[in-house]
């Protein structure tokens, strides 16, 4: 029996990476839609039962909106994920300036879900510098991008 030709290696091989491909923007469809589900649920169950207007304070206040803009950005996560897979996908590359964007948004989110009060000093000097690194990291993308900015 003779072993298979490159060709037939390398055409089976792509035939894999494209079912992987499409298996992963599936499961991130799935994921999107449950997220986005389960925020409406909450939101409807926050209305409806009224707890929304039975907020006593502005600490409590604060923290439901943080929350709920967290749930937001979770569903942005995924979208942007899903056009990473997208793009790898019709492309066969990876723009760097969308995983920068992926990873903005989920230190965003973590960044709105901090209690200031009781954060450590240095830890946020950390998230400071994280976000200053990713900003800056960004900035350096988008100007590469430019025309004529390797000139």
């Amino acid at each position: 029996m003779a072993l298979p030709s490159w060709s037939s290696a390398d055409r089976l091989s792509s035939l894999l990476q494209r079912l992987i491909l499409v298996a992963v923007q599936v499961f991130l469809l799935i994921v999107i839609v449950l997220a986005v589900a389960v925020v409406g649920m909450l939101t409807y169950k926050a209305v409806g039962s009224g707890t929304v207007f039975s907020i006593d304070s502005a600490p409590e206040f604060q923290m439901r909106v943080q929350n709920a803009f967290g749930g937001a950005l979770l569903v942005l996560l995924g979208l942007e994920l899903l056009e990473t897979v997208r793009t790898y996908y019709t492309e066969h590359r990876v723009r760097l300036e969308v995983i920068m964007i992926v990873a903005m948004i989920a230190v965003s989110r973590h960044i709105i879900a901090i209690d200031f009060e009781h954060a450590d000093g240095l830890w946020l000097v950390g998230v400071a510098a994280l976000v200053t690194a990713l900003g800056a990291a960004y900035y350096l993308i988008k100007r590469s991008a430019a025309p004529g900015a390797g000139s």
